[in-house]
């Protein structure tokens, strides 16, 4: 899979994730229970999350990739920016997912 098809692949997590969360709000929407609602609500919006995450996730490899075969200096402080938010992604993923992850 070349560069665009990381890219790509990148946008279909985005979207897949779009069309669920919204296919989740509409089932949860005619629930009787404002407490029901509001639960399925936050349920599918930390499943959005963890697609978005999924999505920028594969968007970062292929601008890392992109960036470390160019070799420009410029370029190779943007690669250095990438790693540090790289490093500092698992935290917060892993942080916004665990949930996901466990159902």
């Amino acid at each position: 899979m070349g560069l665009a098809g990381i890219d790509i692949a990148a946008i279909l997590v985005l979207v897949l994730g779009a069309l669920r969360f919204a296919l989740g709000v509409l089932r949860t929407e005619p629930a009787e229970k404002a407490a029901a609602r509001i639960r399925g609500f936050n349920r599918e919006r930390m499943e959005v999350g963890c697609y978005i995450l999924a999505g920028l996730e594969l968007l970062i490899v292929s601008d890392i990739i992109r960036t470390a075969l160019s070799l420009a200096r410029a370029d190779l402080l943007f690669l250095g920016l990438l790693v540090l938010i790289r490093s500092a992604s698992p935290l917060s993923s892993s942080a916004s997912c665990g949930p996901c992850a466990r159902s």
